[in-house]
This record gives structure tokens, sequence and C-alpha cells, in this order.
């Protein structure tokens, strides 16, 4: 099942980034899972392939496309390459560069921008706080200015990507209180005060590498601001609906895999003497999966048709959002369950999935912090 925008073009991008996954990843996906990381070569390779850049800019070394081609791309790296992990992990980038692409200097963006979408450097986003969940408003790592530097005090945690990142796209507080107090800096490795202060384990995400990261009187040039002093805010909200829509996107392909696993292991398994297709209970479940899948995907192609048309979508993106975590949520329990014992086993994928599915109601905006957004969109 593909989204109802899909055109020629998608289909020759799915075909594309099938077979680099197919090839590149899905080999070694378990692998990495249990490594808890992939190699840093990956990264190059899917720059050389073309799959790195798509959705950005061809001006600063992208591949050109929209966020239409994003969702395309992402589903494929996971339904070919058998791991979020990996995904998400290679994906990093596609939440700290638009950021510079949208509001940085045409030198920023040949000093960040093209460097990683040619592979050679890995970017990160860091705005969560281990104080702070998703109130980016209240966030408190502090930057003062001195001569033309920033020092940097702080700490940001569950950054994607943080342990090994080049360079960390981070909101600090430059201003006073509130979302009126926050800009956006690229601090880059090896800057001296900035370190890796943890690598985490988490429930799912294996593959991805996952960071707490401490700044103390770290100096950032000021040119390494992003955009005006005390103005992000409004850029990070921006920046939410993308990342949101990618997140429902990466739910349908996750729970897509699911419902592929499952549908293949029950025409396979035999139980009382038939294969488990052969009872209702496993033809309605799958059916249910089909449609609630099916659902999800319509609204997350619908949200994102809109986007591209230049419409404002903050609240129908958290309603995607929230859509579709509830949907995979469902899905990965179902495939589970039709696994039986075999679905509880780490061999099997649909146990990795049904770990990496928990992520979803809480990263890019809690399922809670989105029903707000819709609720003040609606006007109760």
């Amino acid at each position: 099942m593909t989204y109802l925008f899909e055109t020629d073009e998608h289909a020759a991008l799915r075909a594309q980034v099938r077979r680099f996954a197919a090839s590149a990843i899905a080999p070694h996906s378990a692998a990495w899972e249990e490594d808890e990381e992939f190699p840093a070569a990956l990264y190059p390779a899917a720059a050389a392939a073309g799959v790195l850049g798509i959705g950005f800019p061809e001006a600063h070394g992208g591949s050109g496309g929209d966020l239409g081609h994003i969702l395309v791309a992402s589903e494929e790296l996971i339904l070919a390459g058998r791991s979020v992990g990996t995904a998400v992990g290679l994906g990093s980038l596609g939440i700290a560069l638009p950021l510079i692409v949208r509001f940085g200097t045409d030198e920023q963006k040949a000093r960040f921008v093209a460097p990683t979408l040619g592979g050679e450097r890995i970017s990160a986003l860091a705005i969560t706080e281990p104080g702070g969940g998703s109130d980016v408003a209240s966030l408190t790592t502090r930057a003062v200015k001195d001569g033309d530097h920033y020092v940097v005090t702080g700490a940001k945690t569950f950054i994607t990507s943080g342990t090994r990142a080049d360079l960390v796209v981070t909101a600090v507080r430059t201003g006073g209180p509130g979302h009126g107090g926050v800009s956006m800096l690229v601090i880059e490795k090896g800057t001296p005060g900035f370190e890796v202060s943890k690598k985490l384990k988490k429930t799912g995400w294996w593959a991805s590498d996952t960071a707490e990261l401490t700044f103390d009187e770290a100096r950032v040039p000021i040119a390494n601001r992003i955009g005006p002093e005390n103005g992000a805010f409004p850029m990070i909200m921006m920046n939410f609906v993308g990342e949101r829509l990618a997140l429902a996107g990466q739910c349908v392909a996750i729970a897509e895999l699911c419902y592929r696993e499952s549908i293949a292991y029950a025409k396979d398994r035999t139980a009382f003497g038939k294969r488990l297709t052969g009872f209702q209970v496993t033809r309605h479940k799958l059916a249910d999966m089909a449609t609630r899948l099916a659902a999800a995907r319509a609204l997350t192609g619908e949200v994102c048709a809109r986007a591209m048309r230049g419409q404002m979508v903050a609240a129908q993106a958290a309603m995607a959002k929230n859509a579709a975590t509830d949907m995979l949520a469902f899905v990965a329990d179902a495939a589970v369950q039709i696994f039986g014992g075999a679905g509880y086993m780490r061999e099997t994928l649909v146990e990795r999935l049904y770990r990496d599915a928990r992520l979803y109601p809480i990263g890019g905006g809690t399922r809670e912090i989105m029903n707000e957004i819709i609720s003040k969109a609606e006007g109760y």
C-alpha cells in the first residue's frame, strides 16, 4: 500500500531506497541492533547512493524532493532495511539540518549542511533537557555572550546520534524566561567544555546511539548562531511539524512491516492441524491490523500533502502523530500475539518492532502535548 500523493517519481525513489536498504542494511540489521550502533561508514555509503540528501535542496548538496519524498524514503529504509534504529539514526540529520537550511546563512549552510549531506559529518538536534521533557519554553541551558563567543552551560538528554555527532544544533537560553529567550547554536565536536557524558541504553531503537550531553562553559562562536538571538522558539515549533509527520510516517512503516511479518508467519505456522490463517480469529486480527494501518496512512498522507501545499498543519500533524502511534501500538501488539511464544523471543523481528514502537507516543512531543495542540486549535 502506498500514500495517495505518490507518483511514478515516488515509485522510482522507493525502488532506489529499497535497493540500498536491502543490500547495505538488512544483512546486518540484527547484529547492529545487538551492537547498539551501526558503522559510521554507512553515512557516506548512503550519501553516495543518493539516500542521505533526500528532501534537501541540491544547491546545498542534497538530492532534492519534499516531505513526501522523505516519508517514502524513510518507509523503505525501515521495510527493506528491517531496522528502525538504523533508519532513525541515519536520519537524525532530518531534524537537525532543516533549521540551518531554512534560517542559516550561506556560510553556515556551506560549513554544516553540505558536509553532512555528503556523509562526511554527523549531525544531531539537542533540545530536550534532563528536567524539561516536552516543555521547550522552560529550557535552562544558558548561553552568555563573551566577546565574539557564547559561553554555554547546561545539559541535554535523549539526543539521537549524540554520542558521535560532529555538530549538534542546540537550543539554549540567551534571554529571559519563557519562549522569548531561546536561541539556536551549532556546537561542534571538540569544543572545549562540550562532552558526551553518557551513552544511554533504551527499550528500543538499539542501533541508534542516544546520548546525554553536558556543556561546562563551552565557548561557541556567535557565528554559529542560527537565526536571530532570542528568536528560535518559532523556528523550533515549525521544525516540529515536519518531525511529527516524519514520526507518523515511521509508525506507518513499522506497522506495515509488522503486518507483513504476521501474514507470512500466519500462512506458514500450523496449529491443530491447519494454518493460522485457517482460523477466523487470526484472519480478523489481520483484517483489523490492515484497516487501522490504512486509516493512519491515509491521514498521514493527507496532512503531508497539505503541508506540501503550504498550509498550516500544526494541529493536523499532531492528530496524525497520535493516530499513527495508537495504530502502531495495536498492530505491534497484535503481531506479537499472532507469533505467540516466538513473538516474545529476541531473535524474532516483531519482538524488536514491539519495543521500537513504544517510543512514538513520547518522542517529538508526547501524546498529551499533541492533544493540547489539537485542543487549542479547536478552541476548547
